[in-house]
């Protein structure tokens, strides 16, 4: 049941984006604007890079009682970031070798006017979303696509695999009062916590089952 405290108006949930930007040293809230419809947060402007959008966007996220993120923020590198696409891929590719969790013989990186395209296959999700981390950070990047596979040798069953994730829910978060459902690469979670770390740890669990491709999370925080 959802309880109180878990209603937020529009008015409140853009009242706490905007102070969280203003709050994070990696945002400048000076530079979005924040519209909210029924939950959903719409962010407009432009920052100086790619790893600055996804931390604006980031924050939004954190902020209780939002739904969902719209992001129209563009991204306008200064003159001093601004790298060739071949520095971008050297440096891209450098970044995938150097992280030990990311098999980085198994992927490939193409860069258009900016922008990084990445492909290959892992086996479990938190690689592929590790690799994308480590691209977006890159001076000069404009963006990434990342179309990494989630390929585990002997993938699971659907009902193994979320038995196996609401035992590693119950482990790490304490709480019975989330429900996860697979089906196939995707797992989405649903139910009411009542602290924001609890949501980020449902979130992580579901990333380190094998095959996991995408995870949706619905949790709302009522603390």
């Amino acid at each position: 049941m959802t309880t109180t405290s878990a209603v937020r108006t529009d008015q409140q949930i853009q009242r706490d984006v905007l102070a969280e930007l203003d709050w994070d040293a990696q945002t400048r809230a000076t530079e979005v604007g924040v519209t909210v419809a029924r939950g959903v947060v719409t962010l407009t402007g432009q920052v100086d890079s790619y790893a600055r959008r996804w931390a604006v966007e980031r924050c939004a996220h954190r902020v209780r009682g939002v739904r969902a993120v719209a992001s129209d923020l563009a991204v306008d590198l200064p003159a001093a970031d601004r790298r060739t696409d071949a520095d971008i891929a050297i440096a891209a590719s450098r970044a995938l070798e150097w992280d030990s969790f990311v098999p980085a013989e198994r992927l490939d990186v193409t860069v258009a006017d900016g922008w990084i395209m990445l492909r290959g296959e892992v086996e479990f999700g938190f690689q592929r979303r590790t690799a994308e981390r480590e691209l977006r950070r890159l001076r000069g990047v404009r963006g990434v696509t990342n179309l990494v596979e989630v390929r585990p040798p002997t993938p699971p069953s659907d009902e193994q695999k979320r038995i196996d994730l609401r035992r590693l829910l119950l482990r790490r978060t304490g709480t019975e009062r989330i429900d996860a459902r697979v089906d196939g690469d995707t797992v989405v979670l649903d139910g009411v916590v009542s602290a924001w770390w609890q949501r980020e740890d449902a979130e992580r669990a579901a990333w380190a089952l094998p095959g996991v491709r995408e995870v949706h999370v619905a949790i709302v925080v009522s603390g």
